[in-house]
């Protein structure tokens, strides 16, 4: 059970990620309808303005066509040398596009710089052909890991965002919440998002031609800290942008939806960015110092080995000195077999000022059985045989 301190320390995250609390001195000065700027590693809110708004979301959908991409290949279903294989309807899309002719072959993981890169609406559709068999079956995999994430405010119609339907929107908190799951649990993505510009090689019928994918995401060039990540633009979304950052330790992730021309949306961007770094401040502990083993009673061992079930961050944007933070431990003296490996054995709480900002569990590093009649008889036996060597 959570205790009061735990709980409230939850219910506060919550409302942070909902946006309902931002740094009261917050005063970004941004123009676009609506943004929201989040510290990635923790998803934690540090500035919002209308984030829960439903727009067109332009080509920031396909940052959910890149997401389910890396997770097809973390589950090997796909991999990098796969051959993609454009058919008519891919090549026939419009917008954005690295120009794909029907039948040309290509790796996925040029399908990938395609899309991350140049935003290529052909090489969005092939990938999702790909993966799914159709656009359409593509598409309700898109929908299912929206409502997966808790996208509440998304719904998708199609895996390139060049659809102007009222049935396609997403939210700035929505974008966010994807950007984030794909950057932490696949930072290689960045190893595309980076590039400014690569050629690719067309092989058709017609012969081979070079293609130069150059970003549309300008600010690679115009913050130095900027990692990615995805750029859009429709005549009904009109300019949008989620951008990642990462300086000092801290990974941003700021969301611009509705800008009204390409320039605002990455001056709105590095605003927040340069905002965020300015008052942001983190506290990580990854637990690998070494604990004591706890003494099972009753147990057909004697000690049971602990560890951390994880590392602890905290974010801070008030300005604390972190330094002051206090790790408390806080474990029983002893503990009656059964023991069940990976269950609670305790917590470490962090307090800083006297008050708690968060914990981790301490768990068991093994199971211990309840010690029976032979168990115990094999202990004494084993004393005595200590006794007569002695």
């Amino acid at each position: 059970m959570f205790g009061r301190k735990s709980l409230m320390a939850i219910l506060l995250a919550a409302a942070m990620w909902l946006g309902v609390i931002m740094p009261a001195s917050a005063n970004v000065a941004v123009s676009s309808p609506s943004v929201i700027l989040i510290e990635s590693s923790t998803g934690q809110v540090i500035y919002e303005s209308n984030s829960t708004e439903r727009r067109s979301p332009a080509s920031i959908t396909k940052i959910m066509t890149l997401l389910l991409t890396f997770e097809a290949l973390k589950e090997g279903r796909v991999s990098l040398q796969d051959q993609v294989i454009i058919s008519e309807y891919a090549s026939s899309m419009g917008g954005s596009q690295v120009f794909l002719a029907q039948g040309e072959i290509q790796t996925l993981e040029t399908m990938i710089k395609c899309i991350a890169v140049a935003s290529g609406n052909d090489a969005s559709v092939a990938v999702a052909e790909h993966i799914a068999g159709s656009e359409e079956a593509f598409v309700d995999l898109m929908n299912q890991k929206a409502a997966e994430l808790g996208m509440v405010d998304t719904h998708f119609e199609d895996c390139c965002g060049l659809s102007d339907s009222d049935g396609h929107y997403s939210s700035a908190r929505d974008v966010a919440l994807m950007s984030r799951e794909l950057t932490v649990k696949y930072p290689e993505v960045f190893d595309y998002t980076k590039i400014w510009m690569e050629d690719i090689t067309h092989e058709t019928k017609q012969g081979t031609t070079n293609f130069t994918l150059s970003s549309t995401n300008k600010l690679l060039k115009q913050y130095q800290w900027a990692t990615g990540l995805k750029t859009g633009s429709t005549s009904k979304a009109k300019y949008c942008l989620s951008a990642t950052a990462s300086k000092d330790g801290i990974d941003l992730i700021a969301v611009v939806m509705g800008a009204p021309d390409y320039k605002v949306r990455f001056q709105d961007a590095q605003a927040l960015l340069t905002y965020g770094f300015g008052v942001c401040k983190i506290y990580i502990d990854e637990n690998k110092d070494p604990l004591k083993s706890l003494t099972v009673e009753g147990g057909v061992e004697e000690l049971v080995p602990l560890r951390y079930s994880g590392e602890f961050r905290y974010l801070d944007t008030s300005g604390s000195d972190l330094s002051a933070v206090e790790k408390v431990l806080e474990l029983p003296e002893a503990v009656t077999a059964p023991v069940a490996e990976g269950a609670e054995a305790g917590r470490v709480r962090y307090l800083l000022n006297g008050v708690e900002i968060g914990s981790v569990p301490i768990v068991f590093g093994a199971a211990v059985e309840k010690a029976g009649y032979l168990d115990y008889l094999k202990k004494i036996f084993g004393v005595f045989l200590l006794q007569e060597s002695a």
